[in-house]
């Protein structure tokens, strides 16, 4: 079974053509090199507003059927940043650790990263994870975080996904 993953980029800039996304191709971009089978994007934009926000994460795990999304942007702490609140409004329950990951080996690189309000969530059998809106940051995290994201979604009785050891090895406790 192939797995579908939602990519949202979250800007009000990009989604008003102010500027091209970069964030989402970056993710792309990273997911490429990291899975080794065979995986489906399904990429959308929208705008910093918690209600677009939340209606398209519905829409990526309701109805496109992804297994993961992951977003982009949003996640600072001006007032427009709203994606972690959009994220917690509509899963079931949340993954803090993944925020605590992020936020640990972004602060290698930035001393900033400590403003990031990143965090995780299930929604039904999909996660839902809130990376930051740099496309160099988005690579460094990534990465990392792809060594427990396959066993997350096996847990969940999701897709299996390979990844390229040359890149990230899944740990996988429970190998089935």
């Amino acid at each position: 079974m192939e797995a579908t993953i939602g990519i949202l980029t979250i800007s009000d800039r990009a989604f008003t053509g102010v500027y091209e996304d970069e964030s989402g191709p970056a993710v792309v971009q990273t997911l490429k090199n990291i899975i080794s089978s065979e995986w489906i994007p399904v990429r959308s934009l929208v705008p910093d507003e918690i209600n677009s926000i939340e209606g398209e994460l519905i829409r990526l795990v309701d109805e496109e059927a992804c297994c993961l999304v992951i977003t982009t942007g949003g996640t600072g702490p001006s007032a427009r940043d709203v994606t972690p609140e959009a994220t917690e409004m509509v899963c079931d329950r949340m993954m803090p650790g993944y925020g605590e990951l992020m936020r640990n080996i972004s602060l290698q690189y930035v001393p900033t990263a400590i403003l990031s309000r990143q965090t995780a969530g299930l929604r039904g059998n999909s996660l839902i994870l809130n990376l930051p809106g740099s496309p160099k940051a988005i690579d460094q995290t990534l990465i990392p975080l792809f060594e427990s994201i396959p066993a997350c979604i096996d847990l969940m009785g999701g897709p299996f996904i390979e990844t390229d050891p040359n890149v990230v090895t899944a740990f996988r406790p429970n190998h089935r």
